[in-house]
């Protein structure tokens, strides 16, 4: 689990690379879709994420019929935690999230080694900004600026078949952030530190750069 030494792309907090033992765990193998979690909202499991911008009125994000099959945009790991509630389910912890993207072996993305716009949805609007180390090949401008359905991309399943663990949203998992936890974690079904700030992030989203789908990059 976590990333190589040498690897140029990653972070200090995705370090020390060390070995991970789990039990057995089933994950879903899509996203949360916005029809799903309007069916958790509409039985008063999953309160409403409501933000006021204007006076005017918008039809909600979830119940819009041209994105039933997106995935849910949950913006606070609470909303998602009582989503899996509502689902018997949990939120995977962040070994088993890596774990299940990653597979048996040491890919660098879901699918293997090297990074393919028709795989995943990530940042693919305007010019890429100057950044040292965009070494990944980028998509260029594709309209692709939002979310795509959960099951787009089928070659870019991870070897477990799940879909989409790199780009289209990041998603939650049940660990607490610490940067430097990789250094002191259990070698045998971590669950993260006792408290935190926040919950850590994994995967990457539509509009995140090349090197944030990496499976070991943490957020």
């Amino acid at each position: 689990m976590g990333a190589t030494a040498d690897d140029p792309q990653a972070k200090d907090n995705e370090k020390p690379q060390h070995r991970v033992y789990l039990d057995a765990f089933w994950m879903d193998r899509t996203e949360v879709t916005n029809a799903n979690f309007a069916k958790c909202m509409a039985d008063g499991a999953c309160r409403p994420q409501v933000y006021e911008v204007s006076a005017k009125t918008y039809t909600p994000y979830p119940l819009h019929p041209d994105y039933q099959d997106h995935p849910a945009l949950l913006h606070e790991s609470a909303v998602a935690a009582a989503y899996c509630q509502w689902a018997g389910r949990r939120l995977p912890t962040e070994a088993e999230w890596e774990k299940a993207a990653r597979g048996p072996g040491t890919n660098v993305y879901p699918w293997g080694e090297s990074l393919d716009c028709s795989k995943a949805n990530y940042y693919a609007c305007d010019t890429p900004p100057a950044t040292p180390d965009l070494t990944a090949p980028r998509c260029g401008y594709s309209g692709r600026c939002r979310t795509t359905r959960v099951d787009d991309f089928p070659v870019g399943a991870s070897p477990y078949g799940a879909l989409n663990m790199a780009g289209n949203v990041w998603e939650w998992v049940a660990d607490w952030y610490s940067p430097d936890y990789y250094a002191n974690s259990p070698s045998r079904n971590p669950t993260g530190p006792a408290e935190g700030d926040y919950q850590v992030l994994r995967g990457g989203g539509s509009k995140s750069l090349p090197q944030e789908l990496r499976v070991t990059t943490r957020s």
